[in-house]
């Protein structure tokens, strides 16, 4: 999707930019049987207590209901439409099942209108068809990815985000995730062919703070300049860095501290651990799995 600039009549519009939905969207309002309201929590737990900072205001918008475990087997349903979805950062293709049942499900990358997708352990591995890891391919690359069986998608569901399939050994599968993280899973799970498409969200920028207020995001204040009662590292007689590493509000450290319990059950899951650091390249080979 190309990125669209305006002219720069302002400062935010200047600086900012935005996808050019046109070249890809082909509906713009959404399926209504399909959508429900949410109601705003506004970052507040059901005490009133905030819980979540930065968070609050923003437009209104309805949740489209995304099928992430495509359980109508062996049924071709074809591709109604490409639309926006404001709760997630890749777009959703409306589909419509043989039994004239619709249903949203996660935009892979290429899926065009008109086409169709199946799921089920006989679909054939292509862009949009889901079935068991069993059924992929070792080297294809896929999203939408289930941790246990028949729980629905987990892995790999914001745009541009794709998995790579590698070794598979009797009921487990190897899968190779973005962050460069190896791990197991069992290849009942189901996954969907394919990359996430909209690989462009990332290179957009919004050029000014009202567009992240229009998001629901708020200010935040500097840790160093709360007070001890909200902050770690709050507090002091003027301008000071605590004599402490930087962390959250609850303590955790912020330079890469690890908070993943040793004990957790699926520790024994994970063969490589996921490269610290913000720039990471994707791996693209599966040599050595």
């Amino acid at each position: 999707m190309a990125i669209k600039k305006y002219k720069p009549t302002s400062p935010g519009r200047r600086a900012g930019s935005v996808l050019d939905y046109k070249t890809l969207l082909t509906k713009f309002k959404p399926e209504k049987s399909l959508c429900v309201g949410q109601i705003r929590g506004s970052g507040r737990n059901h005490h009133g207590k905030i819980t979540s900072q930065g968070r609050g205001g923003g437009n209104k918008r309805l949740y489209r209901l995304i099928d992430f475990k495509r359980l109508k087997d062996n049924m071709p349903a074809a591709v109604l439409a490409i639309e926006y979805d404001p709760f997630r950062t890749c777009h959703i293709a409306l589909i419509q099942y043989q039994d004239g049942t619709k249903s949203y499900i996660l935009g892979p990358l290429g899926l065009k209108v008109g086409q169709t997708v199946v799921s089920g352990t006989n679909a054939p591995p292509e862009i949009g068809n889901c079935m068991p890891l069993a059924n992929v391919p070792s080297g294809m690359e896929i999203h939408n990815i289930e941790m246990n069986p028949g729980q629905g998608g987990k892995l790999c569901r914001s745009a541009g985000n794709v998995a790579r399939l590698g070794a598979k050994e009797g009921e487990w599968s190897v899968i190779i995730l973005p962050s460069g993280e190896m791990r197991r899973v069992r290849s009942a799970c189901r996954a969907t062919i394919g990359q996430i498409g909209n690989i462009d969200w990332i290179n957009v920028s919004l050029g000014k703070a009202g567009r992240s207020r229009h998001r629901g995001i708020r200010p935040l204040s500097r840790a160093k300049a709360k007070n001890p009662i909200d902050h770690p590292m709050g507090g002091g007689e003027g301008r000071t860095n605590g004599g402490r590493h930087p962390c959250s509000a609850t303590g955790v450290p912020a330079k890469g501290g690890i908070t993943r319990s040793p004990r957790k059950g699926s520790e024994k899951l994970i063969l490589r651990r996921r490269k610290f650091g913000r720039f990471q390249q994707r791996p693209q080979t599966v040599s050595g799995v």
